[in-house]
């Protein structure tokens, strides 16, 4: 890792970026898993009285506006040269947290639809706007070579948290949580991005600066990767896989009690412990993985992972179907570790891929391209599709059932797609030696 070299070299602006991002990609990704993700459902259905379909459907439609504001802020970052400008990306994450704070403020309080409604539209605005604005800062901040530790770090330590924590997920606990964290760090963003004085400007102009070396993400060799290209194209699209097959198989998880009640919300510490530590142990997997080897081997592991989880899942109520009587009441915390490394995975390539897809005239664009559709449109895209099946009373297994057939048609497909392009280079390579 560079970072020992800069600490001893004793380079402490360039270690202090290293804190100052994991600082805020952990505070934003802590609150998407919990306020957003979960905490939107239980304001939806618990105080708003609204059905679990409808609920759904106002969280597709802050999936489809945050798409359509990233993309747009984005591009304007890109065409007006914010994306290297450290100052002026610091002011627009002040002001997405200011808004973020309101609306984590007042959310207890909503209990009305039309007030749902436009807590979803400033929601998404300021969503749109954080994202590709909180993932540019990696040009800024983080060299290279240890980006995949540096996403690993941010992983393991929001969900170690996010599991951990003994929290009932509800609003009112998530809201009282967010606003006691977030109030000192929207005074630092506020130090950071509006005061003036010798000193701080000395370390934002090192820090401003530090994209001239760490623009270049490490996938971009020789010319830079466009948005249109299937370099950009191919990584977008099995993230999106990625994405589509967590969702649609966590949705019924964590709608079926018997397995929510015996891993992610077991009233049994050791339990929560074991899976917030097979999030950092795959997360440490998959930083190492990304530094050292191929992005198709950490896409691999991943689908592979998954793969394994859902047969696992399957499998074990298969079991229980066929002999109830050995099989017991109580559900194994392993297959929910297993879930846990396999998300690990893939959030720590979420983390890094897409500032390595990208140079400081495309991290912008690339990031809310990357996050937009891979993250957000795939969620509610598997959200729809588990509405479906909600509607028309499909079995828990048949449900793991589909998602298990994606899982393992994506894992093939991708090998291959790898086997293909080996044998394509092997034939050029085997054609020039003969010419």
């Amino acid at each position: 890792m560079e970072l020992s070299t800069h600490v001893r070299e004793r380079r402490w602006v360039t270690v202090a970026g290293y804190g100052l991002f994991v600082a805020l990609m952990v505070a934003g990704y802590y609150y998407n898993i919990t306020f957003v993700q979960l905490g939107l459902i239980d304001l939806g259905t618990r105080l708003v009285g609204m059905s679990e379909t409808a609920v759904s459907m106002w969280m597709a439609a802050l999936a489809l506006v945050t798409l359509v504001v990233a993309a747009a802020t984005g591009m304007t970052m890109d065409r007006r040269g914010w994306s290297t400008n450290l100052r002026t990306k610091l002011r627009l994450l002040f002001g997405v947290v200011c808004v973020q704070f309101a609306l984590t403020v007042v959310a207890p309080m909503i209990r009305t639809v039309p007030a749902f409604g436009a807590w979803i539209i400033f929601a998404s605005i300021g969503l749109g706007v954080g994202f590709p604005v909180s993932f540019s800062l990696a040009i800024d901040l983080v060299p290279v070579p240890d980006r995949g530790y540096v996403a690993a770090g941010i992983t393991a330590i929001a969900y170690f948290l996010a599991n951990a924590i003994p929290l009932s997920w509800s609003v009112d606990v998530f809201s009282q949580l967010m606003v006691a964290a977030m109030a000192p760090g929207l005074l630092v963003l506020g130090v950071l991005s509006f005061t003036s004085f010798n000193r701080l400007d000395a370390i934002l102009d090192t820090l401003g600066t530090q994209h001239e070396t760490y623009g270049t993400g490490r996938f971009c060799y020789g010319d830079p990767i466009q948005t249109r290209s299937l370099a950009f194209a191919v990584p977008v699209v099995l993230m999106f896989g990625v994405f589509f097959i967590d969702s649609l198989g966590f949705l019924r998880i964590i709608d079926t009690p018997s397995l929510l009640l015996s891993s992610w919300q077991s009233t049994d510490l050791s339990t929560r412990l074991f899976i917030a530590v097979a999030h950092v142990i795959g997360a440490v997997m998959a930083g190492v993985i990304y530094a050292n080897y191929s992005l198709s081997r950490v896409f691999l592991w991943t689908f592979a992972l998954f793969a394994l989880t859902h047969v696992m899942y399957t499998s074990d109520l298969r079991f229980a179907a066929l002999f109830p009587t050995i099989a017991g009441q109580e559900a194994s915390p392993l297959n929910p570790a297993l879930y846990a490394i396999a998300v690990s995975f893939y959030t720590t390539l979420n983390f890094a891929l897409w500032p390595d897809l990208s140079t400081p005239e495309t991290i912008g664009t690339h990031s809310a391209i990357g996050i937009g559709v891979a993250g957000w449109l795939a969620t509610f895209s598997s959200t729809a599709l588990a509405l479906y099946f909600q509607a028309v009373d499909l079995t828990l297994l048949s449900h793991l059932n589909v998602v298990q057939a994606l899982s393992l048609l994506l894992l093939f497909g991708l090998a291959v797609g790898l086997y293909a392009r080996r044998m394509i280079e092997l034939a050029r390579e085997n054609g020039g030696a003969s010419g």
